[in-house]
Order: structure tokens, then sequence, then C-alpha cells
């Protein structure tokens, strides 16, 4: 994170933390306003192919007893929020949870902190990431592409990210760093480790000329907003290959127009990016080894259908599609024509097409 970064993420907490006091001071009840998260003030931006919040706010109100655990909450959250970017240190949301315990902070789960996290985000205006409070990594990225630390004592160390065969994960540092050049002319997504390595090991990267990141199913942010901020910069195109069902389909259209839970964050889509498969066509087409769709997997193509997201010739086609085969097919499935199938042929055709 830079410093300028930095400075503006405490300058938000300190003023939330100013108008808390200046409550008191005045000998009233603190209370904070926080944008409304509800569907009914969420609304899809065909524009800008995202979610957007609308007007609607809430008011977290000291004075009201059903409010004040929470209030406590996201007060304590917006206090070690302020410490870490003080002391220059960074923490997951599982070490936050824990974290509350030696303050006698009191939430009954992760999914209630997170919530509370999510409430100091849209009452200040800013991604947790900007207050240095990032989810587990489970991404990695791979490729020709020199990045600038800006992360606190390693300020301009530039680090290319060939220098793993494994990949590196996408963490703090990473997700900050600002990318400088690069050789590639594309940014290949996917979903799976096992193709993540194929593409390593065979050296597929250099062929396609391509940065390859590893998805891990669906992504963090921390990887979206860099896979945002990789084809700004870089201006580059960005593909995304999937498994071959609704899950799959799903992970590509987040990344694409990102989520109604979190519409109160810019910034993390890539309008512009495309999926390239696996389609049900290439099941069909490829004769690819599969499995029936169960009655989950159908569920979730009629919500798919109805989704403001899917609305397009494109996406409805290929739901429709589904629907008609009634198969899936992991990205493996390939394998069975030779390991590296995927990389001789199934890619190279797919982005042709692009």
């Amino acid at each position: 994170m830079s410093e300028s970064s930095k400075e503006n993420s405490l300058e938000k907490l300190r003023a939330l933390g100013a108008r808390l006091i200046e409550s008191i001071c005045d000998g009233k009840f603190p209370s904070i306003q926080i944008p409304d998260r509800s569907t009914a003030n969420i609304h899809f931006d065909s524009e800008l192919n995202h979610f957007t919040l609308g007007d609607g706010f809430v008011i977290r109100d000291s004075s009201n007893i059903k409010h004040i655990r929470s209030f406590a909450q996201l007060v304590w959250v917006a206090s070690f929020a302020k410490n870490l970017l003080q002391s220059g240190r960074t923490s997951s949301l599982r070490d936050l949870y824990y974290s509350a315990e030696a303050f006698d902070i009191d939430f009954k789960n992760q999914a209630e902190s997170d919530r509370i996290v999510t409430d100091l985000e849209c009452a200040i205006g800013l991604a947790r990431e900007e207050f240095a409070i990032y989810s587990e990594e489970h991404s990695s990225i791979f490729g020709e592409v020199t990045m600038e630390y800006t992360a606190p004592g390693y300020e301009g160390r530039q680090l290319d990210l060939t220098v793993s065969p494994d990949g590196l994960p996408i963490g703090p540092a990473i997700m900050t760093a600002e990318p400088l050049h690069t050789d590639a002319n594309r940014i290949l997504a996917v979903e799976s480790g096992g193709i993540f390595s194929r593409l390593i090991e065979s050296h597929a990267w250099r062929r396609f000329g391509s940065i390859l990141v590893h998805l891990g199913g669906q992504p963090p942010r921390s990887t979206r907003k860099l896979l945002r901020k990789l084809t700004e910069s870089l201006d580059i195109p960005l593909y995304i290959f999937t498994d071959g069902d609704p899950w799959g389909m799903h992970i590509a259209q987040v990344i694409i127009s990102g989520s109604a839970n979190a519409a109160h964050i810019p910034h993390l889509t890539v309008p512009s990016a495309e999926w390239i498969g696996i389609t049900p066509q290439d099941i069909v087409d490829y004769k690819l080894p599969s499995e029936t769709l169960k009655g989950v997997d159908l569920k979730r193509l009629d919500e798919l259908s109805n989704d403001v997201r899917y609305t397009s010739t494109f996406w409805q086609d290929h739901i429709r599609e589904f629907k008609e085969v009634r198969k899936k097919a992991e990205q493996q499935a390939f394998s069975r024509y030779g390991i590296d199938f995927v990389v001789d042929t199934y890619l190279p055709d797919k982005l042709s097409l692009c």
C-alpha cells in the first residue's frame, strides 16, 4: 500500500472517530450512517455493467439498545484497522475475528465479524483492502510482468513474476504493487490449480504470451482487483477459462460484472473480459468425460437465466445449452486425450477465436 493510500485511509478512519467524539462532547449519543445493502437498494447499472448502491441508508444508533452491540463492534473494527495502518501491519478476516477476543468484543462467528467489516467499508467509503484487512489467499499469479512494490519496507523494489515455478500467492503486497512492464499480450485466468501448473510446466504462458492467474474457484476481491489493475495498466485483454458448469460460468460473470455483495466497492470488475469455456458445446464436440447435471445445478441454471447479468443472447444461449445437454465437465477432463491436449489443442483453438 502506498503512503498516499495509507494516509487517505487513516484520514477517513480519523474522521469517523472525530464525528463520534464530537457527538459525545455535545452530550449526544453517537451514531453512524451506513449505506443500505438490502436488495431494495442494490441496482444493476447496465451502462457500467455492475451493481451499485442506491441512496438509501441505515443508522447505527448507540441510543438504541438493539444497536449497541453492533455499534460497539463497528467502532472496534475501525480502531483495529487504524492500528493496523499505523503499525504497517495487515490482517486476514480470520485474524480479525480471533483478535476481537482479546478486547472482549463478542462476535457469534466469523460471518458476523465479516459483516461488520463490510459495514465499515460502507461507512467510510473504502474497500477493506485499503485499511489492511484481507481475505485468506487462495489465488496465484505467474508471468513475464514486472511489478514494483508499494508495501512498507519494500517500496520501489521490483519483482519479475516468473521468479517461482509454482506461481506467487496474490497477497497484500502483490495486490498493491504497480505493474511496470510486460511482454505478454493477454491475461489468462484459470479456475483450477492443475491447469495453472500445466500451463507453467509446459511453458504455455510463453507460447500464448500470457500472464497466468489461478482463480482457485470464485476468486477473492484482492484477485479481482489485481485483474482490473493489470488490464487497465498494461492495456491487455483478460480471458477466463473455467469448468463447464453453471458455477464455472458464474465465476467468469462475477469477474466481468461483479456481485451484489460488493455493490459498494468500485473498480472490481473487468467488463471487457471474455469467458472461453468450457461451454456446453465443448462437452459435446470434444466428447469430454462428464457428469449428469444434478438438481442443484439445474436450479442454479434457472437462477442465472433470471439474473440481470445474464440477459444477453451469449449467456442465455449457454444456459439453454447446458439444460439441453444436461452435462457438466471439469477442466481436467481434456486429459483423456493426453496430458497436454488442453495446451496443444483446446486453448490455441479458443484463443484464436478471440
